[in-house]
This record gives structure tokens, sequence and C-alpha cells, in this order.
């Protein structure tokens, strides 16, 4: 397994990171199945406790292919973060070319009830080794 890059975002004192990863062992390229994981870390550098409400993902395949994905929470919880503290999950999407990408959104609430979006920065899905050619 190869671990792309770190991609990072600050969004109303909320940070995204997100490091990609090419999970070979679950991907099936002869049959066009590219299946890529995706670490998270949420942290609260803000002054009050927020609340992660729902998810909005975008995902994009090579070929222009486009899917979004909304949902309550993130793997089925809805983390609250005082001020410091952060929440880190993984998750995984399939893709049906070797290449794309990702971004979207968090929801949240503050502890005043203000809601506000918190952006997931883009990130690249590729980069993973692929077989040399033999000559």
């Amino acid at each position: 397994m190869k671990k792309s890059d770190v991609y990072q975002e600050a969004t109303h004192g909320v940070i995204v990171a997100i490091s990609p990863e090419y999970l070979p062992d679950h991907s099936e390229p002869e049959d066009g199945r590219y299946v890529w994981a995706y670490h998270v870390r949420i942290e609260n550098q803000g002054g009050s406790p927020v609340q992660l409400l729902y998810r909005h993902w975008r995902i994009a395949d090579g070929l222009g292919g486009k899917h979004d994905v909304v949902g309550d929470g993130v793997i089925g919880e809805q983390p609250v973060l005082a001020p410091g503290e952060s929440f880190t999950y993984s998750s995984g999407t399939p893709l049906a070319t070797a290449t794309g990408f990702m971004s979207g959104r968090f929801h949240m609430i503050g502890a005043d009830g203000e809601r506000f979006d918190v952006e997931v920065p883009a990130f690249s899905l590729d980069g993973f080794d692929r077989p040399s050619a033999v000559h």
C-alpha cells in the first residue's frame, strides 16, 4: 500500500486533513475497479465546542463520472469536539478509473447554535504504484 500526500484546509477554526491511500488488495484493475481509503482528521482549533452534523462528498473519476454522497455524521457518528480536540476516521470509495478526486464539506453546529460548513480540501486519488512494463 502506498500513502499519498496529506491535504489540509481550515474553515471557521476547524482543520480538516485528508490522507488518501490506494488499496491494491481490494482493487481489480482488469475489471475497472480501483479502491481507495481516505483517512480524515478533524481538529477544532476554535474557542468553543462544535459538532459535525452531516457530510457531503463529491467524488469524480478520471473520465468525468461524478456522484455525491450525503449523510448524517461520519461512520455512524456525529462527533462533538471541544476546543483543541480532534476526531479521526477512515473510509473508502471505489472508482471505475485509475485516477480521480474527492472534495466536500462537513456541516457543523457551534455551541451557540450557529450552523456553518467546514470545507474538505479537494484531494487526488492517483499516484499509486503501477506495474512497470516488461521489455
